[in-house]
């Protein structure tokens, strides 16, 4: 191991703390009557969460609560609660050391609402899908709940919804720049990423007697400080102009501590005044990355310049390598944000580990014969790994994961097999998936720990495969096998992402895939096929999808299978032009695709993608007032229209595509004939016209407040529920400034990677 490739203690080398003597809980206790059939007086931590109970490793707060219960901490679940008020926070009493938040799975507003600004019918992670049961922003509006119910307990946030809002972040809902999620919450501490390394060392260092406040170094973490700490470099990357010059930079940060000047005593190493290093004289100083800080411009500044804001996005994209990366401080008012460098990846036995707790497998008992959409589908599928270096810019799994990938052993993977036999109910002898954000980057990892820890590329497979990246896929091929060969198993799926330009330097992977893991339909995500817009979107171009499809249809044929790739495209994207999408309609159209379900760009918290759609500016080069314009479709008709290109057979959107098709001065394009793109307008009567969707804003059939049941039964019951609560919906913070809490009382997909 390379020097230059830090380490960290093993997660489970901490002594356990003395609650172990209580054992293993079959469900981490949901009420009071739980804990004390559990004899519990009381809950060490408690985990807030916006999804319903289901103690499973792809559930974050299962995973979470059973890690901290291994090292010997009593954890309880308070599951969708009734965030109208500060009761339901208080079922569980008072933890002894924090409460943990989460929004759960998914972003609680990506959640909620569609990419047109739609409110969602349905909940995946709810019992019965019903929606509704959580509120829009969930970490802010369930920390600041937890502050009403015990206002001196401490507060963490996790989860992807805090881990992507750990900085000032443009939010595509409010069409606004918001300040970090920390500040609005008023939680204590934000971790971020998959935490259990910061999550057991935070929660071991509270048990020890250690106040929040003392916790100011602990890797993926970020806090709220009022100075920067003392003793450290400062690298300004607070503006995008420097001139040619630039002169010595007074810090303003540089202070005598109170009495010291009278006194005439030593400072000391922690108080000592810090150096400012200008963004522009950085290169080819050796400053000591643990003692060195990256300033992004403010809040105030990304705020109001969208210049800025991209400037500051690529900032934080190049400081994500555990192995490099330095911290960084953002000015949120009178207050910074100190976001510490990435946790440091898991190593196997490390995963091995945290996949092997006694999960249950299951959904709490008390959601008796509740249908959890989201359990079943991942209930016979195995997380195989995590991380992704493809570094898609749309993708936000990357900014929460990292690039490091972390792969489990195959025992490991065949023991949860074992496990899922034994546990789930109905078992049929289908495992569904054997994957991770991206199924084949299993093990692949740089070829060189000091290559690995010095580098800081966005992509390790853009704009071509990294020389010192391992595309060696024979760990996965012999885990496939070892699979199939499991006494009771007679069907392996691989449902997960697959990075196709990957595959294709395995072509043995590609056969073992193609023979025994489709069933007759793979989903592959090109994206696009314009190198402009793929170029934005660091995707390959479509002749590795061509080369894929060759081997794909070659394999095919020798297994004596019928077998069809079936691709993935991206309406609306930042650098895609009316044109870019019109030749994508007509790619589709010659290769005989007619998509059913498209998916327009949506601007996820923190993605580079994002901060093109916001700014106007790509930040995968270097940003400046004068870099390259990215043309984005942002007004809802012309992302209607991008979206209409991918569905061009349907008559819906005939209309609009030949108004479009005029415009650009294509209308040779209109008419019969397999050169044509959409009939002429007599075919509308054929074909008649169906409802046309609402727009943003616009009744679709869900209350904001409610949404709509599955059935009349549930109908009934959010009725007497809205009638019980006095018909009030969400408190929620909406802007940049929080909510003010209430007075105690008072009412208030399966993800597929790239």
């Amino acid at each position: 191991m390379s020097k230059r490739h830090k380490t960290a203690p093993d997660l489970f080398s901490y002594p356990p703390y003395w609650a172990e003597c209580y054992g293993v809980a079959p469900f981490l206790p949901t009420t009071r009557a739980e804990m004390d059939a559990l004899g519990w007086d009381s809950c060490d931590v408690i985990i807030v969460t916006g999804d319903a109970y289901v103690d499973h490793p792809s559930f974050g707060m299962a995973v979470m609560g059973r890690v901290l219960e291994a090292q010997g901490f009593r954890v309880g679940i308070i599951d969708q609660p009734d965030w109208r008020s500060p009761d339901d926070f208080m079922r569980l009493g008072r933890p002894n050391l924090y409460f943990g938040v989460t929004a759960g799975n998914m972003d609680s507003m990506i959640n909620r609402y569609t990419a047109d600004r739609k409110v969602r019918n349905d909940d995946a992670y709810t019992p019965y899908g019903m929606g509704g049961k959580r509120p829009d922003r969930a970490v802010i509006v369930y920390s600041q709940r937890c502050k009403q119910a015990f206002h001196d307990v401490p507060v963490m946030i996790g989860g992807i919804e805090a881990s992507l809002r750990r900085i000032a972040q443009y939010d595509y809902w409010a069409d606004e720049v918001r300040r970090s999620v920390l500040i609005d919450s008023t939680a204590d501490i934000l971790l971020y990423g998959n935490a259990e390394r910061a999550i057991i060392e935070v929660t071991h260092a509270l048990a020890a007697g250690k106040t929040m406040d003392e916790l100011t170094d602990v890797r993926g973490t970020t806090i709220v400080r009022d100075t920067p700490p003392g003793g450290f470099t400062e690298i300004d990357s607070t503006r995008v102009d420097w001139p040619g010059k630039v002169d010595q930079i007074y810090s303003p940060y540089e202070y005598i501590p109170e009495g010291k000047c009278q006194t005439g005593e030593k400072e000391d190493d922690d108080v000592m005044p810090i150096r400012v290093i200008p963004a522009p004289l950085r290169r080819g100083n050796k400053l000591d990355e643990a003692k060195t800080y990256i300033r992004l411009p403010s809040f105030d500044k990304v705020a109001k310049d969208p210049v800025l804001y991209a400037h500051a996005s690529r900032v934080l994209h190049l400081e994500s390598n555990p192995h490099n990366a330095r911290a960084l401080i953002q000015k949120h008012g009178k207050k910074e944000i100190w976001v510490n460098p990435p946790p440091i990846p898991l190593e196997t036995p490390e995963m091995d580990g945290v996949f092997g707790l006694p999960y249950a497998r299951v959904p709490h008992p008390k959601y008796k014969k509740a249908r959890i959409p989201a359990y079943d589908m991942i209930k016979t599928s195995i997380n195989i790994m995590r991380g992704c270096f493809g570094g898609c810019t749309f993708c936000s799994i990357t900014e929460h994961e990292g690039r490091v990938i972390q792969s489990r052993s195959h025992e490991s993977i065949l023991n949860e097999i074992e496990d899922i036999k034994a546990k789930v109910p109905g078992f049929t002898g289908h495992i569904s998936d054997l994957g991770g954000p991206t199924s084949n980057m299993y093990t692949l990892n740089c070829k060189d720990d000091e290559i690995q820890a010095s580098c800081r590329k966005l992509s390790c497979v853009y704009p071509e495969i990294c020389v010192n990246l391992k595309t060696d896929h024979s760990a996965t091929t012999e885990l496939y096998r070892k699979a199939r060969a499991v006494e009771g198993v007679h069907t392996v799926s691989i449902a997960s992402g697959l990075r196709y330009d990957l595959a294709v330097e395995d072509p043995e992977y590609v056969r073992e895939l193609v023979t025994y893991h489709v069933g007759g339909l793979l989903k592959i995500a090109p994206e696009h096929s314009e190198e402009g817009t793929l170029a934005k979107m660091m995707k390959p171009g479509m002749g590795t999808y061509d080369r894929f499809k060759r081997m794909f249809d070659k394999f095919s044929r020798e297994a004596g299978k019928t077998q069809h790739l079936i691709p993935y495209f991206i309406a609306a994207h930042p650098g895609s032009s009316d044109e870019d999408m019109l030749n994508l309609a007509l790619w589709l159209k010659k290769n005989d695709f007619k998509p059913d379900q498209v998916q327009t760009f949506y601007p996820s918290p923190m993605s580079l993608a994002t901060a093109m759609y916001h700014s106007g500016k790509n930040p995968l080069g270097k940003v400046t007032y004068k870099s390259e314009n990215v043309e984005t479709a942002k007004d809802y008709d012309t992302r209607t229209v991008h979206k209409g290109f991918l569905r061009y057979h349907d008559p819906k959107n005939w209309p609009a595509l030949r108004d479009t098709l005029k415009k650009m001065g294509r209308a040779d394009l209109i008419g019969h004939g397999a050169n044509k793109l959409v009939p002429p307008e007599e075919e509308d009567k054929r074909h008649g016209r169906r409802p046309v969707k609402a727009k943003p804003g616009q009744q679709t059939g869900a209350s904001h407040s409610s949404n709509r049941p599955t059935n009349e039964k549930n109908r009934e019951a959010e009725r007497r529920r809205q009638k019980q609560s006095g018909g009030n919906s969400s408190v929620v913070a909406t802007s940049n400034k929080p909510a003010a809490p209430r007075p105690s009382g008072s009412k208030s997909k399966s993800r597929k990677s790239r």
